[in-house]
């Protein structure tokens, strides 16, 4: 019985092995011969796509499915595999992509709105030719009505000084004016304007804000920080048509420039609304996370809690990962080019000479500053604060450090905005909280050292200005950073950002071409990974968008140059071609040679911008 048994036991093992083989002989098969490709809804093929996965990895094509997501990514012959009959297919013909570019600090609905409404003073060489612009804009109002402008620079002007209220005074005799400064921390109003705000000689600066003045102690009428709002409190409120048109016309704007996300710096509740109709009337064609104005107050900042705790926190968001309720912003100081940021040394003018007894100032109560980020910090709510100098810096890594160990919490991601010249203690205490909380994240923009990097040369110093935006460094001690452009302070286009990360080079020249030396310049791989998967993990959005692999969605911005092998010097010319928001073709320019071939009926109701030609 016992050898019976045996036989019988091992007949039965080599018939389980060969029914198992039967049954597995179909998947090896399939396996070897390849089992039918998932059909695509996208394909884009013939290109150069660079993938910014963790190997930086590079592709020739890749295959989008029906969800918006990458279905697969490789050669041009393993992706033909996924073409079906109703397939779309982008031929690059040799093209360059890479995911779609993310600005990690922006303010995209204030920027759009300066766009469309107020006198644009961005490109204004002299005062003459601001006084020009503003003349002109008088001669369409009506006595009393508001003259706005926005994006004047001293650095650019032949005068090299500041716009007065005498320059434009004479233009504007019956007409309030307030210009902001490019920066946003600083503006100019006439006299008119003065008058109506009641400040006058005898006027005292507020705590957190200055009022210039000439050497008989009149005002200038340049006002910095909080000065700020004895005029801006006067001027009427933008409507919520135009701030709707306002971020219509970014969302355009951006998509020409490869941009498909960015990080909305300073909200109320009216832009939030704004951006909440665009959604839903589909037209948020871009990933919006916001970040909700604290004040400066334990009041106020209770108040915006209860806002943000009212809707979803990140990851989560509305319209599947495109508006995210992200968090809170506060400020610790305020401007370099206002020389207004809060510094342990006395700040420059024309890089040499002190300003004597100036090393600016908090923004806010430090104390109450330090209450407000707990507070956030204990609601599990993500936390941005603006600073610039390095004392302010300090005070904010600090701050963070100390919530932290009070109350250990992983992932929210709490950010140094700006972080323009952090002291080595500043940048010890990132690294580590980063590497253990997962916070502590500057978020840099820079082409401040390009567009406003003459003001900066004139009032950091050559000391302070070699370690300005220190990207080299925060690299070697393995700081990971947000690439943004404050815009509307610099242009938003992020292949200006990628190109002055390498070039550190500034627009005039002013005090040299490298007045910031090129000592912390990286190369443009690191320099493109800070405006894709770094910037995405500051939105919450790394599962989602950044990079290119399988199971994210498809945003892909394509361009007309390889920015891997090109010189320096070309990255800040690079042109978009096109730009897909989850799949989706949002933007092509006219004089592309990148093909579409659509088998499918053309959509009546898509707009132009979306359109595909043969």
């Amino acid at each position: 019985m016992k050898g019976l048994s045996f036989f019988l036991l091992a007949a039965i093992f080599v018939g389980a092995l060969v029914w198992m083989a039967t049954l597995k002989r179909p998947q090896k098969i399939a396996a070897h011969g390849g089992p039918p490709a998932p059909v695509a809804e996208v394909v884009l093929l013939g290109g150069k796509i660079l993938t910014v996965d963790p190997h930086d990895s590079v592709v020739e094509a890749v295959a989008i499915g029906f969800d918006g997501r990458f279905l697969a990514i490789g050669s041009n012959a393993e992706i033909r595999a996924h073409i079906g009959p109703n397939t779309k297919v982008i031929d690059l013909h040799g093209r360059t992509a890479t995911p779609g570019l993310i600005d990690s600090h922006g303010h995209f609905a204030d920027g759009g709105v300066n766009e469309l409404y107020r006198v644009n003073l961005s490109e204004a060489k002299s005062i003459a030719e601001i006084v020009e612009k503003v003349a002109e804009r008088a001669k369409a109002l009506k006595p009393g009505d508001w003259i706005q402008g926005s994006g004047w620079d001293e650095s650019k002007l032949t005068e090299l000084r500041y716009v007065h209220a005498a320059d434009l005074d004479k233009v504007t005799p019956k007409n309030p004016v307030w210009l902001v400064h490019t920066t946003g921390h600083y503006g100019v109003a006439n006299s008119v304007a003065l008058k109506l705000a009641h400040i006058s000689h005898t006027t005292k600066n507020p705590k957190a804000g200055t009022i210039d003045r000439d050497a008989q102690g009149k005002p200038t009428g340049v006002l910095k920080e909080d000065a700020m709002l004895a005029v801006t409190s006067l001027i009427p409120a933008v409507t919520a048509d135009e701030e709707h048109n306002a971020i219509l016309h970014i969302i355009d704007a951006l998509h020409a420039e490869g941009m498909t996300a960015i990080k909305e710096g300073d909200i109320l509740p009216h832009t939030w609304d704004a951006y909440k109709r665009v959604l839903d009337e589909n037209k948020l064609k871009v990933r919006v996370f916001t970040l909700w104005d604290v004040g400066k107050t334990l009041d106020s900042g209770r108040a915006t809690l209860a806002r943000i705790k009212a809707l979803p926190l990140p990851p989560r968001s509305l319209g599947e990962g495109v508006l995210l309720s992200g968090g809170g912003k506060l400020y610790m100081d305020g401007s370099g080019g206002g020389r207004t940021a809060w510094l342990y040394d006395d700040w420059h003018v024309k890089s040499t000479e002190i300003d004597k007894g100036n090393k600016g100032y908090p923004a806010m109560d430090v104390d109450t500053y330090k209450q407000l980020v707990r507070m956030y910090h204990q609601a599990g709510i993500h936390i941005g604060t603006h600073a610039i100098g390095d004392r302010a810096i300090d005070t904010v890594v600090d701050t963070y450090a100390e919530v932290l160990k009070e109350t250990p919490t992983h992932g929210l991601r709490h950010s140094i905005i700006h972080s323009n010249i952090p002291t080595d203690h500043a940048l010890e205490t990132m690294a580590a909280l980063q590497k253990q909380y997962d916070a502590g994240y500057p978020e840099l923009q820079a082409p401040f050292m390009w567009w406003i990097g003459d003001t900066y040369a004139g009032t950091f110093g050559p000391e302070r200005s070699a370690r300005l935006i220190p990207l080299k460094t925060m690299l070697t001690r393995g700081i990971v950073w947000g690439g943004g452009s404050d815009y509307f302070v610099t242009p938003f286009a992020a292949r200006y950002g990628i190109w002055a990360s390498v070039a550190r080079e500034t627009l005039k020249g002013v005090y040299g071409a490298h007045p910031f030396g090129m000592t912390e310049a990286v190369d443009a791989r690191v320099a493109l990974r800070s405006y894709t998967e770094w910037a995405a993990h500051q939105l919450f959005l790394d599962g989602t968008v950044g990079s290119i692999e399988l199971g994210k969605d498809a945003d892909i911005a394509v361009w007309d140059r390889d920015m891997y092998t090109v010189p320096a010097g070309d990255l800040k010319d690079m042109k978009c071609e096109m730009t897909l928001f989850k799949g989706e073709i949002v933007f092509r320019a006219d004089t592309t040679p990148v093909t579409v071939t659509d088998p499918k009926p053309a959509n009546p109701a898509a707009n132009g911008a979306a359109a595909t030609k043969p």
